[in-house]
């Protein structure tokens, strides 16, 4: 298996890169990170951490009025769906159980009472159709 290096940088060399990007020494966060030689997102730490919070990247998502409205929806839609899922599966669970106590009271075997069942339907739906 391949061995693993962690990096741990100390407060003060941290604290310099951050003083550094604020400084203008850098123009941007990779740059710094560049030549450092530090992974991604970690000088970002820094400088929420550290600095003033000004050269971090920010998400600024724009939506038309109806865009929320209609995620909302689509959310509350598929909250719906996994209900009315987890309902059938509970029902047919049931039934099926159902369908088990019965054949045993009766005698039945589960499997072949199901395919005399469905050869039954098959006749019936052939009846009706002609």
């Amino acid at each position: 298996m391949k061995e693993r290096t962690v990096l741990k940088y100390s407060m003060s060399f941290q604290q310099q890169v951050v003083e550094e990007l604020e400084n203008g020494r850098f123009s941007s966060v990779n740059e710094a990170r560049l030549f450092y030689g530090i992974g991604c997102g970690t000088i970002q730490t820094w400088l929420r951490k550290y600095g003033r919070n000004h050269l971090c990247a920010k998400v600024i998502r724009v939506e038309k009025p109806n865009e929320k409205d209609e995620i909302r929806e689509l959310k509350r839609k598929i909250h719906e769906l996994k209900e009315a899922l987890g309902d059938s599966q509970a029902e047919r669970w049931l039934e099926e159980q159902f369908l088990k106590i019965a054949c045993k009271k009766f005698g039945e075997d589960v499997e072949e009472f199901k395919k005399k069942a469905a050869t039954m339907l098959r006749i019936e739906r052939e009846r009706r159709e002609k």
